[in-house]
């Protein structure tokens, strides 16, 4: 993002919420941490974080690639901290907004005030999809830490979020009151919390492959640690993050760039032998193509053609599995029954991604690539998305489970570790005991 808005956005979130932390405490976190819950039966991923005034829990499924937290303000939300940004601010302006809300016909209150700044909130996960709302801001408090374990809560009474409206909560986890956006813009979590605290820009995300113990976010820079003593931090790999000129959200502002984080993925190798595929398609054009993560698509999605060529390879590598029945979403399916186990997941073919560097590959092991689907099934899983689709790979969140991706916003850059399996240690492994 352009560093005048972001001097901007860290000047004035300073100026609102700054002289309060310090007032509250004056312990300056290096880092901050959340749980993130996997809900099976959606297949999503949530955490909560403790806002308003007073303070309730509030459940948010995690958006990797949202552009900001929005919340449900048309029922329920009582706080005498919440504050409408006003259309004329240096923070409505920093978030890419183009409306204001210059009138609001129902009594005045959270979500409904005059002259605010207006945006439009994003469920991609609902038959509803979109929908506006006014930017407010409002206290929360996070737990701080060392990278080893959890610390002091500490409070940060502005966090900027867009009001968004109960039927937007149409498809999230049971009890989610809206989605907390970690994108690439100005006013996403990771940017505010690093603003407010003066810490890098910068997070990580190990998502759990167990809905009954937690994965984790850790905003702020390493170590990473999770049991026994495990640190991840010094042996990722890292890609550039290639910005997306034109937003991929659902609906958006004009000339506002996608806060979603493409990677320069340039081929993919099965058994080290090459995919053919149609490289035209990993590349941006005109916002369309190109590859991305993804916490709020399920499984890894291709194009067509890319589809087709991946299986074609992976089949052929693969002849010791026994075909059997299409398990849906999937479409191809095998016989688990003679497959070997192994730390790593169904001893199956290993698919490398490559980025901008041969030497610089996501490995996926059976854990990942492989989904049990019932007794003696298992199915590979990615998924057909079309001969048209507005992104060419979407690499979803099972691929993404007990693998810690790093998200390096000032060296615009995505670290990856591949699985944690392999190191003895998972993404539940963080120790969430406090150190305090």
């Amino acid at each position: 993002m352009a560093t005048s808005s972001s001097f901007v956005l860290s000047s004035l979130i300073l100026c609102l919420v700054s002289s309060q932390t310090l007032a509250t405490t004056s312990f300056r976190p290096k880092a901050l941490v959340i749980p993130v819950t996997k809900d099976s039966s959606k297949l999503q991923y949530t955490t909560q974080i403790k806002q308003r005034t007073p303070l309730v829990p509030v459940k948010l499924t995690i958006d990797v690639g949202g552009n900001f937290q929005w919340v449900n303000c048309e029922s329920g939300y009582v706080s005498s901290s919440y504050r409408p940004v006003s259309c004329d601010s240096p923070i409505c302006k920093a978030s890419g907004s183009g409306a204001c809300e210059t009138a609001c016909y129902s009594p005045p209150g959270p979500g409904c005030y005059n002259n605010t700044c207006s945006h439009i909130p994003d469920n991609p996960l609902s038959s509803w999809g979109i929908g506006g709302g006014e930017m407010a801001s409002d206290t929360a408090v996070v737990q701080s830490t060392d990278g080893r374990a959890v610390g002091k809560a500490v409070v940060v009474p502005g966090v900027v979020f867009t009001c968004g409206t109960t039927s937007l909560l149409e498809g999230l986890s049971a009890g989610a009151l809206g989605m907390a956006g970690l994108g690439r813009s100005e006013v996403s979590l990771p940017v505010q919390f690093a603003s407010v605290f003066k810490f890098p820009k910068t997070f990580a995300m190990c998502l759990s492959s167990s809905s009954s113990s937690n994965g984790v976010i850790f905003f702020g820079d390493g170590p990473y640690v999770f049991l026994p003593n495990v640190e991840v931090s010094k042996s990722l790999m890292y890609t550039p993050l290639i910005l997306n000129p034109v937003s991929t959200a659902g609906s958006y502002f004009e000339g506002n760039p996608s806060t979603d984080y493409f990677i320069n993925l340039t081929s993919i190798k099965i058994n080290g032998k090459a995919v053919p595929l149609n490289a035209a398609l990993l590349n941006i054009t005109a916002g369309n193509g190109g590859t991305k993560i993804s916490t709020v698509k399920p499984y890894t999605v291709m194009e067509t053609s890319i589809f087709k060529a991946f299986v074609k390879v992976f089949r052929h590598e693969a002849k010791n599995l026994t075909k059997v029945s299409s398990v849906k979403p999937f479409k191809y399916c095998f016989s688990s029954k003679n497959t070997p186990s192994t730390r790593v997941g169904p001893a199956v073919p290993i698919i490398d991604l490559l980025m901008h560097s041969s030497s610089v590959y996501w490995r996926i092991f059976g854990a990942n690539s492989m989904v049990q689907v019932k007794e003696h099934v298992i199915c590979l899983g990615f998924v057909d998305g079309g001969s048209n689709p507005r992104t060419s790979i979407v690499i979803g969140g099972y691929q993404l489970e007990d693998n810690l991706v790093q998200i390096d916003l000032e060296k615009a850059r995505l670290g990856f570790s591949s699985s944690l399996l392999f190191k003895q240690t998972t993404c539940s492994n963080f120790n969430f005991t406090s150190s305090a």
